[in-house]
């Protein structure tokens, strides 16, 4: 079983929401230990509710909005985006929502949940820097 897995998220056709789908290319390429899952969630929503269900640590990578400066990675915890209104990071209730609707519907939660996100527009240095950060975060589950 894996350790942890990284849920990348978002839009690949729409520029200021592929952030998480070009992070998950990158972590794709990579060398990463056998116990670290990535995925690619694309537009899941709440089919991605299934790799929520055995506790282990989970990473989302995502585009953000109201985080952190254009162009600057940022890492926030579950339950901070899980308080968010919708609309307030750039898919009106969708992370947020499913945060919150986690613990009524998943017996064993996550052993942590955080978010790395990219505010605005993110280079490809912002994405491999994102890669390699989402892995960090991942293997403090170890």
């Amino acid at each position: 079983m894996a350790a942890a897995r990284i849920l990348c998220i978002g839009n690949r056709f729409i520029g200021e929401d592929d952030f998480g789908p070009r992070v998950y290319d990158t972590l794709a390429g990579m060398e990463r230990p056998a116990d670290v899952e990535i995925v690619d969630g694309g537009l899941a929503g709440l089919n991605l509710l299934r790799y929520l269900e055995d506790g282990r640590q989970v990473v989302f990578v995502d585009a953000v909005s109201g985080f952190a400066p254009i162009g600057e990675i940022t890492v926030i915890d579950g339950d901070i985006i899980a308080r968010q209104d919708a609309g307030k990071f750039g898919h009106e209730a969708g992370l947020p929502f499913l945060l919150r609707v986690l613990p009524a519907v998943v017996d064993n939660l996550p052993s942590r949940i955080r978010l790395v996100g990219c505010e605005g527009g993110a280079s490809d240095g912002a994405v491999q820097d994102a890669a390699r950060l989402s892995l960090q975060l991942a293997l403090e589950a170890r």
